[in-house]
């Protein structure tokens, strides 16, 4: 018994390093925000989209979640790469991108992750509480399409409305 508990605890191990390992790539302290930020904008404005700016951490479960859950899901993922250009914006002890947050209306007052939309051409839109798409211990996946799809360029584009 006590071998089999020990075979388990080393597996778990292994398990959240190797999560841990993938997770990492998702935010970068060392990034610098405000430069990926402008990139971001540049690519979307020449590809026609909106800037999904994911702020949270390596240490938030539910920003690995979210990513997870979007990535892997075929029609969310889809949407995603239909509309935006993604850009993970790091919060952790290391460098907090204060200025950036500042500068988009403390966006993390709302908590982690928080979503932040940019039209093409960088001016912010829309702050979405991520507590609002949660379902259980998940996501809801009506209520983050209905998210992605509420903020497009085809959604806020006028001439969609001319006959209402």
């Amino acid at each position: 018994m006590q071998k089999l508990l020990i075979l388990l605890c080393l597996v778990l191990s292994v398990t959240a390093k190797a999560n841990f390992s993938d997770s990492a790539k998702l935010y970068d302290p060392n990034a610098n925000a405000e430069a990926d930020i402008k990139a971001a904008i540049i690519k979307a404005n020449k590809a026609g989209k909106q800037v999904l700016i994911q702020a949270g951490g390596n240490w938030c479960s539910w920003c690995l979640r979210f990513n997870k859950f979007t990535t892997e899901d075929t029609q969310l993922d889809s949407a995603i790469k239909a509309n935006y250009i993604v850009y993970h914006l790091n919060y952790s002890p290391e460098n907090k991108n204060k200025e950036i947050f500042m500068k988009y209306g403390f966006a993390q007052r709302f908590g982690f992750p928080v979503f932040i939309i940019l039209d093409r051409n960088g001016n912010r839109i829309h702050t979405q509480n991520s507590s609002y798409l949660e379902e259980g211990k998940g996501y809801s996946k009506t209520r983050v399409l209905d998210f992605l799809n509420s903020w497009t360029p085809a959604a806020l584009d006028p001439q969609n409305y001319k006959n209402y």
